[in-house]
């Protein structure tokens, strides 16, 4: 009988948030997702830009192709050592987003993408973020409204019940909804904000939905022949290609 230790276990959790989310970074609602938190930065040439909650550090790259000098930021080592693999060029540090390693006003861009709602103090982070940048310089955050994700299910209440009940695992799952007003507390300026809904059909995104189904269930919202049978319907409408998850992305930016 195979033996697990806490560190295996969470390896393996990493393994399959990274394999998640390299999927949906594929999906062209992603990389335009990307490609318009990037364009808020107002990238100035040669500058400092730092990415928070790197992950395996795709962004970072991609911030460098555009002629800045990026750092991804992020608490989890694996993940990190994930991100040198893949990109031997960028650095990268550990370090979480309250507390971060740079000097006061030192950096031109903060971006953090899909971050907050694992927070329990956002607000830190915010104030974090205002003390690293310059004069002038941007920050973007993007995330999606965990309590707000749209399945389409035969069954809406037990949907509903299993959405909310993964949220409230969350430190601060409606967070993206508050970015608004966390910068303006925060003492941002020109604070704007948009909402881009993602929507997926691909199968692979049955991951997704396995996850809330089984954190709904581990916390006793709903029971386990429930999940089992809301997953199976899931799998049926993706074999008939009939699956659908839609997601309300939240990107705000202002200067500081």
């Amino acid at each position: 009988m195979a033996v697990t230790t806490p560190f295996v276990e969470k390896h393996r959790g990493t393994e399959a948030m990274l394999a998640l989310l390299d999927a949906m970074d594929q999906m062209p609602s992603a990389r335009r997702l990307r490609a318009r938190s990037y364009e808020l930065l107002s990238l100035v040439p040669d500058s400092s830009v730092v990415d928070i909650g790197c992950g395996a550090g795709r962004a970072v790259a991609e911030l460098a192709e555009r002629g800045v000098n990026a750092v991804g930021v992020d608490p989890d080592p694996w993940m990190l050592a994930e991100a040198r693999k893949r990109w031997p060029a960028a650095e990268f540090r550990e370090a979480g987003a309250e507390e971060l390693p740079f000097a006061d006003g030192s950096v031109r861009g903060y971006r953090a993408d899909k971050v907050f709602h694992a927070l329990q103090e956002p607000w830190r982070a915010v104030a974090e973020a205002r003390r690293v940048l310059c004069p002038g310089g941007r920050i973007v955050l993007v995330g999606q409204d965990w309590d707000a994700i749209m399945v389409d299910s035969d069954d809406a209440a037990l949907t509903r019940t299993i959405v909310h009940a993964r949220a409230d695992l969350l430190g601060t799952p409606r967070a993206a909804r508050q970015y608004r007003n966390l910068l303006l507390d925060g003492g941002f300026n020109d604070v704007t904000v948009e909402v881009h809904t993602s929507v997926f059909t691909d199968p692979a995104m049955l991951s997704l939905l396995t996850g809330l189904a089984e954190s709904a269930c581990m916390s006793g919202a709903v029971g386990r022949d429930q999940a089992d049978e809301w997953l199976a319907e899931q799998h049926r409408r993706a074999e008939a290609d009939r699956f659908l998850i839609a997601i309300p992305f939240f990107v705000a930016a202002a200067s500081a």
